[in-house]
């Protein structure tokens, strides 16, 4: 591909503010259905703008066509994922791991503190295994389903989760972003862990606190009507500590390294089999048969894993948790992906990003506008290119040398890029974190934006230690 155009400031954004625009009307008159197609069609009317501008600039349909594949194989790995956590979550309901996880989780639980524990658990959950989609495709579901059995808002719940799946993430040495942001910025990735918690740890305390006091407002007459639910959930399903046996497996071997998708497609097997031994009787019923019969059952969980599943139980709220779409139910999240990518890849291909990166740097004049600079170009990227490593790769790139220029050592800029790339992609509706969280966990940006409070709390929190000139790591001499 030939050099990018130079593209001024004011062209490089007009489809970032033609696109935002856009869909707010969108969103206002879809609301939550948004989703479901028109936010789509609204990336690609983006991306067609982006294209027009290209055109004019001398840029070709193919150099645009190629950034775009190149965004396309970039993401090929989290629609496989996506695919797979929609088979898996098939076959823990069939098989009662999921229904097991919400009754013993329903006794164990209490709204007032439910909300610290889903922080807690699933940032422990995510530095064993290095990632917040695993997380929340795990313990995350599973929560949600405990919450909302317990009448807790489904927009905490999945707040809570993501801000304990994301500090997780984000100091694991595992994760792959934790690995990229100090590559990027030159430093070493146990010092760039080391400097994190600084900002971090302020960060994740003052969220817990939050929700503590959250939980101490909650309704706790909820649990008394847990009875009921217990109940019910006895009656469809075999419910044994055994189950637990299947996602102990799935999250030992991704804290082992086991490649997620080889990790995810074990347990989705083994969710098949476990619902084989656990569950004939529920397997026939949902077949229509009186006996069990290799074709009703090979159907009853092909359909698990590939299109749907829904059990109904005596609990009506029950009734509502226990559905899944399968991979089928993944395809919305996966088309939406699949747009972003291309209104990113054309924006790239046109020079916008660059120039965007490129204007924020040029107003960076003391060390607090720099990393400013670095936290706007990160939320910039991640709005615009819809991709969290992007918003790491691009700004670490641009800013490297400048951060040098000033004598500061590159823990400085990692830790930006972790504290304003890594956590806010979840909290854009188009981008494949935020795509995928709001698909696997049933809840839309727009509900849980205000209470994933880990996430956009990190950049203020690494902005007021700029500020203020607090522990600002200087190069060696």
């Amino acid at each position: 591909m030939k050099q990018k155009p130079t593209l001024s400031l004011g062209t490089a954004l007009i489809p970032v503010v033609v696109l935002v625009l856009l869909l707010s009307v969108n969103v206002g008159i879809y609301g939550d259905d948004a989703l479901s197609g028109s936010n789509q069609f609204i990336l690609l009317l983006g991306g067609s703008i982006a294209a027009i501008i290209g055109f004019k600039k001398g840029t070709s349909y193919k150099e645009m066509l190629t950034r775009v594949a190149e965004n396309l194989m970039s993401v090929t790995g989290a629609i496989l994922i996506l695919l797979f956590v929609g088979a898996l979550a098939g076959t823990w309901l069939l098989s009662g791991i999921i229904p097991a996880m919400i009754y013993y989780g329903l006794q164990i639980l209490h709204p007032t503190y439910f909300f610290a524990a889903c922080i807690v658990i699933c940032a422990l959950i995510s530095v064993a295994t290095g990632s917040s989609w695993t997380t929340s495709a795990t313990v995350g579901i599973a929560l949600i389903g405990i919450g909302k059995a317990m009448g807790l808002p489904a927009g905490m719940i999945a707040g809570a989760v993501i801000s304990g799946a994301y500090f997780g993430d984000k100091m694991s040495p595992l994760s792959d972003t934790t690995n990229l942001a100090p590559a990027m910025a030159g430093g070493e990735l146990f010092s760039h862990i080391r400097y994190m918690t600084l900002t971090t740890v302020p960060t994740i305390l003052i969220t817990l606190v939050v929700f503590l006091i959250i939980g101490f407002t909650q309704d706790t007459t909820a649990v008394a009507q847990t009875d009921s639910m217990l109940v019910a959930i006895n009656e469809s399903f075999v419910i044994s500590p055994a189950l637990f046996i299947v996602p102990v497996l799935v999250v030992v071997m991704i804290a082992r390294k086991t490649p997620p998708l080889i990790a995810l497609l074990i347990g989705t097997l083994l969710g098949a089999l476990f619902a084989l031994i656990f569950q004939q009787s529920l397997i026939t019923l949902l077949a229509g048969q009186d006996v069990i019969t290799w074709q009703s059952t090979y159907k009853v969980i092909m359909d698990a894993i590939t299109v749907s599943t829904s059990i109904e139980t005596s609990h009506p709220l029950l009734n509502d948790l226990f559905q899944s779409g399968g991979m089928a139910g993944m395809l919305g999240t996966i088309w939406l992906i699949i747009c972003a990518m291309v209104f990113g890849g054309v924006m790239d291909a046109i020079g916008a990003l660059e120039s965007i990166s490129t204007a924020l740097l040029r107003w960076a004049e003391n060390t607090f506008q720099l990393f400013a600079s670095t936290v706007a170009s990160c939320l910039a990227i991640n709005v615009t290119a819809s991709d969290q490593y992007l918003s790491l790769v691009v700004p670490g790139k641009m800013f490297a040398k400048a951060y040098e220029d000033r004598g500061l050592a590159p823990e400085n800029l990692s830790r930006t890029l972790e504290d304003s790339g890594t956590v806010t992609s979840v909290l854009v509706p188009w981008n494949t974190c935020g795509a995928y969280q709001s698909g696997v966990l049933g809840v839309s940006v727009a509900e849980y934006f205000v209470f994933a409070i880990f996430n956009w709390l990190s950049p203020f929190t690494t902005l007021f230690y700029a500020a203020i000139g607090y522990k600002i790591k200087q190069l060696r001499q």
